[in-house]
């Protein structure tokens, strides 16, 4: 048993969920899984959250998407690894201190990402 850490399981308990597409009601299970979005220490202990979604069928037939995942506002958001609360407060604290150092003080780690599709900035003095 670990203290350190603050496990908790969720499920949505709603009948079913809205098709993203075509905005039909459906409540056809076609199946669940588990997601593991990260969230905001509380009270200095890290959050483990396990949240089973499901992912239903969509009932028009005219729809493009045949099948989709129920998203729980506020709490998650599609293909999202953190939750909104953890999103927000990342932003917050980028924003006033500018980055890793902020990521340091939260306790989450941040990856880094490569230049979006640029080359490296050379310096001209460096060219030959």
């Amino acid at each position: 048993m670990n203290i350190e850490i603050v496990s908790v399981d969720a499920r949505c308990t709603a009948d079913g969920a809205v098709c993203p597409t075509c905005g039909v009601w459906s409540n056809r299970v076609h199946g669940t899984y588990l997601r593991f979005p990260a969230d905001v220490p509380s009270g200095g202990r890290s959050v483990v959250l396990q949240l089973r979604v499901r992912r239903f069928t969509c009932g028009n037939s005219g729809c493009a998407r045949r099948t989709f995942v129920e998203q729980i506002p506020g709490l998650t958001r599609r293909h999202g690894q953190r939750t909104e609360r953890l999103r927000s407060t990342l932003a917050a604290v980028g924003l006033a201190l500018a980055g890793r150092a902020g990521a340091r003080i939260v306790g989450v780690p941040v990856r880094r990402r490569p230049h979006a599709g640029r080359p490296p900035v050379r310096c001209w003095r460096n060219r030959r």
